[in-house]
């Protein structure tokens, strides 16, 4: 069997992008692979256009037509995707079977892992909408809305694979003012998904939480759901697997409320309260008085005890004598 040849960087900058892709604890930011199909609508081009702005700066976007299919054949789309680095990618084609078809789906171990294939049926462009638009590379709040997402696994994979599309980063705390972007996705009766994006305005309420409102600022899209590949639940299960590094280890004794607020719970063994060492004030010092009060009792005691003692002691001599006498009267007897 032959060896694979590994072939090495003979530059820094090869070096370097190596090493980019190699396993780490914790991974990049997944990219994002934008592309066409060979043929491709005017609506389809603008929607991928779109949400290229809300992927930006992790997405890569193709500016030429790609003869690609990726539910009949996907080894095109996977080499394409280990080239560019990306793990995540958006596939848009027209065809008369299938118009305004959307693809997106995510890369494991250089395969595609699961995709959705959508159908756009309403579409209205970001610049439609004449309103004041967000900041570039802003986090968005996604919401989904809907009882629906779980009542199916195929619906929970979907939104999986919805949140991890068009989440930025992970973050670990907020800050109000900086919450300008809200991205809801809404499950209808009949299946249809409803994706709407909004802009906060932070209003003055007369307290001290703002008032918030919604103004809706595109793109809008109304998606229905027509092929799905879904991934085993072995293969979905390692691919989620995490490094044990980062895995939270269930700590003993301890909880977390609805609030986020820790409440643990101690163990303390028998303890003696006169022995404890308190911290000495000045205020919990005894006064002259108390102190000769004090000394004046403690004579008393030892006083009463040694009476007590000699006590003790005479009516032992005494009790002896009798004896004494006693026995002396028997012997005359």
């Amino acid at each position: 069997m032959a060896s694979l040849r590994v072939k090495k960087p003979t530059t820094r900058k090869g070096k370097k992008a190596l090493e980019e892709r190699e396993p780490k604890t914790i991974e990049n930011l997944k990219k994002t692979l934008i592309m066409e199909g060979r043929k491709c609508s005017n609506e389809i081009r603008q929607a991928l256009k779109d949400l290229n702005l809300f992927k930006k700066p992790n997405s890569r976007m193709m500016r030429r037509n790609n003869d690609v299919t990726p539910f009949e054949d996907a080894t095109p789309l996977e080499h394409l995707a280990k080239t560019n680095d990306c793990h995540l990618f958006l596939f848009g084609s027209t065809s008369k079977k299938r118009p305004n078809n959307l693809i997106m789906g995510r890369i494991y171990e250089e395969q595609v892992l699961d995709m959705i294939e959508v159908g756009i049926d309403h579409y209205t462009a970001l610049e439609k909408f004449k309103t004041e638009k967000i900041s570039q590379f802003t986090k968005p709040v996604i919401v989904f809305n809907g009882y629906k997402w779980k009542l199916t696994e195929e619906l929970r994979r979907i939104k999986n694979l919805l949140l991890d599309m068009f989440r930025i980063d992970q973050i670990e705390s907020i800050r109000l003012q900086g919450i300008e972007h809200v991205l809801s996705f809404t499950l209808t009766d009949d299946l249809t998904i409803l994706v709407r994006s909004y802009r906060i305005q932070l209003k003055k309420s007369g307290q001290r939480t703002p008032r918030i409102e919604l103004t809706e600022m595109g793109p809008s899209l109304d998606l229905s759901i027509r092929r799905t590949k879904i991934a085993s639940d072995s293969l979905y299960k390692t691919a989620m697997r995490q490094p044990a590094i980062l895995r939270v280890t269930k700590r003993k004794n301890v909880t977390r409320d609805e609030l986020g607020n820790v409440h643990g719970r101690v163990h303390v063994g028998k303890q003696d309260i006169n022995a404890l060492q308190t911290r000495k004030m000045k205020g919990l010092r005894k006064t002259a008085e108390e102190k000769r009060t004090e000394r004046a009792n403690k004579k008393s005691r030892l006083s009463g005890s040694a009476d007590a003692s000699m006590d003790e002691g005479a009516d032992g001599d005494s009790s002896g004598e009798a004896n004494d006498g006693m026995d002396a009267d028997s012997g005359e007897e």
